[in-house]
């Protein structure tokens, strides 16, 4: 006779509750992220979200109580189905090279809760405007429907560009989610590299003859300026059928979103695990510690997932911007500073995680710290610069010649700066705020999502007001000037990357570093 309950009598005390719906589990996942993070963090991205907010407001208001130039409204109003269009590309591209999205939780650590794909997709949706470049479009985007609209009906002019950012990005990761199961099948990859390349032709052809403009009014641009400029004219029935189209076609797109969530959650990741279970021809042995740091190093970038496609985007999107629009040797010294940070955004600002768990086996590897830092320094510096350059080159030849030599010598010690500036930043991060990041999958970010919008926004700023003190230098005062400050600024990098070796020097920082990015 039994003196203890068995295990059915206390399989049938219990109460049997349902699984949360993907809404509920979506806070219940948020508050579990929020409730780990210290209370200054929680406070900081508090203020974050306020002045994210504020900005918007400022963005919508202030164009309107502001004396604009007479051709300025003119303008605007015929590129803005431009500008519309341009957005839904962007997300896509953000979208589709980051695998479907941003995890709100790595896939490893979501196998003890029960998180569905229905979820996920609500969090790459919620986690998608936590980036600068998506902020900066929706800005410029309100900021263009109030100079269209004017003063009259403020709120009615800016609500359809606001459902319209929304929609836009809920039908870009629809698509990414879309393009990630076709990626997945057995010729999957070559399809979507063909398809990439067919619709990146005809962006190209369509700006070079001048029908970029045409075409975007003809693929529904004009639709979506149209209700803007319904609603500051009080035409209240095209604007209410316009909005409600707009939202519309955000309810489809995040109901096929989350479709395609599901279906590409139940296929392997087929291109990762190609490259890991190719057999690979053994290599001669190197003439240095150093040169076999270093080829570890490119291995380790170039057979990841999303590093591969992010450096392949970074160098092929700013080229074909270049060949479309008419570039100006003033503008040209900003363009390598952001591809630059970009390709930092990737794995720089953390780069001891693109180890992962194999930095235990790193740091057992007889050789001295400063080597691997040196190693990992020069793969960074070896992309930042292969990308400026390659941007470089191309605007400069779309450009034409420069008016001045100091234009062309300006542009190029920017480059140069702006690259060692954001590699002197990004090892700093990473040795003094490393996170436990998995960059193999193919929606893998080197930091959570809210401090990748922090050093996006750093190191936009930086290389921004670096590329535009350049460029007026480069037109206005002799290259001794330019090289000056140059030389300045990388001195002040050189004495950054000298701290931050000492730093790994200390075994104590190291041992830190080691066991958090080796904590997956």
């Amino acid at each position: 006779m039994p003196t203890v309950p068995s295990s059915a009598d206390l399989l049938a005390a219990t109460p049997v509750t349902r699984p949360l719906g993907a809404v509920p589990a979506l806070v219940a996942l948020l508050r579990f992220r929020l409730g780990g993070r210290p209370l200054r963090l929680r406070i900081a991205m508090g203020l974050a979200l306020l002045a994210v907010l504020g900005l918007t407001v400022l963005a919508a208001v202030v164009p309107t109580q502001v004396d604009l130039p007479a051709d300025l409204i003119p303008q605007v109003r015929l590129y803005l189905p431009a500008a519309v269009l341009v957005f839904l590309l962007t997300s896509v591209v953000s979208g589709v090279s980051s695998g479907g999205g941003r995890e709100l939780l790595p896939a490893d650590q979501a196998v003890a809760f029960p998180i569905g794909s229905t979820t996920d997709h609500l969090a790459s949706l919620l986690w998608a405007p936590l980036n600068l470049a998506w902020l900066v479009q929706a800005w410029t985007l309100v900021a263009s429907a109030a100079i269209v609209g004017g003063r009259g009906h403020l709120g009615a002019t800016v609500l359809p560009m606001l459902l319209w950012v929304a929609a836009a990005t809920a039908v870009a990761q629809a698509v990414a989610w879309g393009v990630e199961i076709v990626r997945q099948s057995p010729h999957g990859v070559l399809a979507v590299r063909v398809v990439w390349g067919v619709l990146g032709g005809a962006v190209l052809v369509a700006s070079l003859t001048g029908r970029a403009v045409t075409a975007a009014r003809a693929l529904g641009g004009s639709l979506i300026a149209g209700t803007s400029s319904a609603g500051s004219e009080g035409r209240w029935g095209v604007w209410l059928l316009g909005c409600v189209a707009i939202v519309v076609l955000g309810a489809l797109a995040v109901w096929g979103g989350a479709w395609a969530a599901g279906q590409a959650a139940r296929r392997p990741p087929r291109s990762q695990s190609t490259v890991e279970t190719r057999v690979y021809a053994a290599r001669p042995d190197t003439r240095s510690d150093f040169l076999a740091m270093l080829r570890i190093d490119r291995a380790s970038v170039w057979r990841s997932a999303p590093l591969r496609r992010g450096i392949i985007f970074l160098a092929i999107l700013p080229m074909l911007v270049a060949l479309a629009g008419q570039l100006r040797w003033e503008t040209i010294p900003v363009l390598p500073g952001l591809v630059a940070s970009g390709v930092a955004l990737l794995f720089g600002v953390n780069a001891w995680c693109l180890d992962a768990r194999g930095t235990l086996w790193r740091e057992s590897l007889p050789v001295a710290p400063r080597v691997a830092l040196a190693a990992r320094t020069w793969v960074m510096v070896e992309m930042l610069l292969v990308s400026g350059i390659a941007t470089l080159v191309v605007c400069s030849v779309r450009a034409g010649p420069p008016a001045r030599v100091e234009q062309l010598l300006a542009t190029v010690v920017a480059a140069l700066v702006i690259s060692v500036r954001i590699v002197a930043s990004s090892l700093r991060w990473s040795v003094r705020h490393p996170y436990a990041m998995d960059l193999r999958r193919a929606r893998a970010t080197p930091a959570p999502p809210g401090v990748m919008l922090g050093y996006s926004a750093r190191l936009a700023l930086t290389s921004s007001v670096t590329g535009l003190l350049f460029s007026a230098f480069g037109q206005t005062l002799a290259w001794s000037w330019s090289v000056g400050l140059g030389a300045l600024l990388l001195a002040t990098s050189a004495v950054s990357l000298v701290r931050t070796a000492r730093r790994w020097d200390d075994p104590v920082a190291r041992a830190v570093v080691t066991r958090t990015v080796s904590s997956l």
